[in-house]
């Protein structure tokens, strides 16, 4: 393990170097309040994942927060503002979309790598309006968190090694994958309107109606609706805490209404935070997710970073399934290059009410973020 830890510590550093900045995204702007912003990030990491019989060491794009270029196009009328946002991935190979029998492509873009293709308008006493592909209300309604561990450890546990099958006791790979096993029941990004509320005493109310524009044959409608709440200062804490509910139509699948939220708290003084998520799906599927998390300016070059985490799941795969995950992760800044390293550990284990026994896998993921 030792071997492995330190393998993956100087991939950190390489990845680091990698992602060293050549250039930045500069902002042009105009005489009546426009502005032209372009932007990106570069998140390669090295993954190293054992399924209890057999290693898998491989060069991935980290799903947590994926490799993306994007620009916002803005323009003031008055007190109001019109937005227009597009972002896509590069489509690099993922973390979560290489497993044992497939590395799948280095480069592979599609329509679904596009993120965003958004309107928005701004209005200083009505709130904001959107329209085009782009955040769904309860899209990140389960993230909640101070940790500034992000990028190794969150409640999406299955972000390092969803594509990656649980092997059985017997050694062969089983059907059921990490991805299906782990869900954070968070919500996405579809074709849709949405209405966010101007902010009262902290209180933002959002909801949104949209279907899947960036897949063929696809007749999917979800609507939802999610509260958020926050307070920088709070006596000495920070607070940021969602719950949200989405319902979802899709021809030949059942209906599905999911219910999700999250609260975290930030002690400034010490760096101490705590996060909780938990969300329940009505046909199948429920967990709980809790981290506790560290940050300090522990050297110059920037913010020093650890977390400790567990999720608990059940019924996700099959009725009275169990699912069950810890990691701890560490993420360093480096301020003077816009650059984050990080280097996670999670192990994952799995039991059904099948006859098979599931082997426990773990992955440990390094590398480094880069954002221009």
């Amino acid at each position: 393990m030792s071997t492995k830890i330190a393998a993956c510590a100087g991939a950190a550093t390489l990845a680091a170097a990698l992602a060293a900045p050549a250039f930045a995204g500069p902002a042009y702007t105009n005489d009546t309040g426009g502005s032209f912003r372009w932007y990106g990030q570069f998140n390669p990491s090295f993954q190293s994942f054992d399924d209890g019989q057999e290693d898998f060491n491989r060069l991935t794009d980290n799903a947590a927060s994926n490799s993306r270029i994007g620009f916002w196009l803005e323009q003031a009328y008055g007190e109001n503002t019109l937005r227009f946002n597009f972002e896509t991935a590069f489509g690099f190979r993922s973390s979560d979309g290489v497993n044992q029998l497939s590395t799948g492509d280095n480069v592979s873009w599609d329509r679904t790598n596009i993120r965003h293709v958004d309107f928005q308008f701004d209005t200083a006493r009505y709130g904001r309006f959107s329209a085009g592909q782009g955040s769904m209300a309860t899209d990140g309604i389960t993230g909640a968190d101070f940790s500034g561990t992000g990028l190794g450890a969150s409640n999406a546990v299955a972000d390092s090694a969803g594509g990656y099958a649980f092997r059985t006791s017997a050694g062969a790979l089983s059907g059921v994958d990490i991805g299906d096993a782990f869900s954070d029941l968070d919500g996405g990004r579809l074709g849709r309107v949405r209405y966010d509320t101007p902010e009262l005493a902290g209180f933002t109310l959002s909801t949104s109606y949209g279907t899947d524009v960036l897949k063929d044959a696809n007749d999917r409608e979800s609507y939802d609706i999610a509260v958020r709440w926050a307070n920088e200062d709070a006596a000495g804490f920070a607070l940021d805490s969602g719950i949200g509910a989405s319902w979802t139509e899709e021809t030949g699948k059942a209906d599905q209404r999911d219910i999700s939220g999250s609260f975290a708290v930030l002690h400034k003084a010490t760096g101490l935070s705590l996060n909780l998520a938990a969300g329940e799906r009505d046909i199948a599927g429920t967990y709980a997710y809790a981290k506790l998390g560290y940050k300090a300016d522990l050297i110059a070059a920037g913010s020093t970073a650890f977390s400790v985490d567990y999720y608990d799941g059940s019924d996700m795969v099959t009725a009275g399934d169990s699912a069950e995950s810890w990691g701890v992760a560490a993420v360093q800044k480096i301020d003077a290059l816009n650059v984050e390293t990080y280097l996670a550990y999670r192990d994952y284990s799995y039991a059904d009410t099948s006859a098979a026994t599931y082997q426990d896998a773990n992955v440990i993921l390094a590398g480094a973020r880069w954002k221009f």
